[in-house]
């Protein structure tokens, strides 16, 4: 009876290696689902509406790192919304992207600090640096066609 317990914990174990090694070499397994959330593009001065995607959330941190990489593209529509846990200086880059990006990051009330536009690239990895608790990724040239820029605020509505 010990013998066959120990043959189940071993299968059991080596199960559970594999798994690990899935997951280190694919993190996108480890997603169950993403929440999504409106995300309205306001002009910081006069208060009117700029633009409006919805946006996946991107709240964890298995979530944060995959982002868009396992995307193949966005509808002119879409987005990913990073959400961190407070504003700070942030880095992003386009590891494993396969489309171009605008990259719009947002400090803790959602007023747009930095905007930069992101082409798909190999390594090294250019860094996208920005102040901002929430950064969020559109389709590349979605700031210009809207006209949003540093200063305006991203409302983010996550009902």
């Amino acid at each position: 009876m010990n013998r066959r317990l120990v043959g189940v914990a071993a299968a059991l174990a080596l199960i559970a290696v594999a798994g690990l090694g899935a997951a280190a070499a694919n993190p996108t397994l480890l997603i169950t689902g993403y929440d999504t959330a409106t995300v309205e593009a306001v002009d910081g001065e006069t208060g009117e509406t700029l633009a409006t995607v919805e946006a996946r959330v991107a709240d964890g941190f298995v979530k944060r790192y995959v982002g868009l990489s396992a995307t193949d593209d966005l509808d002119a529509g879409e987005g990913m919304l990073f959400v961190h846990a407070d504003a700070a200086e942030r880095a992003y880059v386009m590891r494993d992207m396969a489309f171009p990006l605008d990259i719009v990051f947002a400090d803790a009330n959602g007023t747009v600090t930095t905007i930069h536009e992101a082409a798909p690239e190999s390594r090294p990895l250019t860094r996208y640096e920005g102040t901002g608790r929430y950064v969020l990724e559109v389709p590349r040239g979605w700031s210009e066609r809207h006209g949003v820029e540093p200063g305006d605020r991203l409302v983010i509505d996550r009902s």
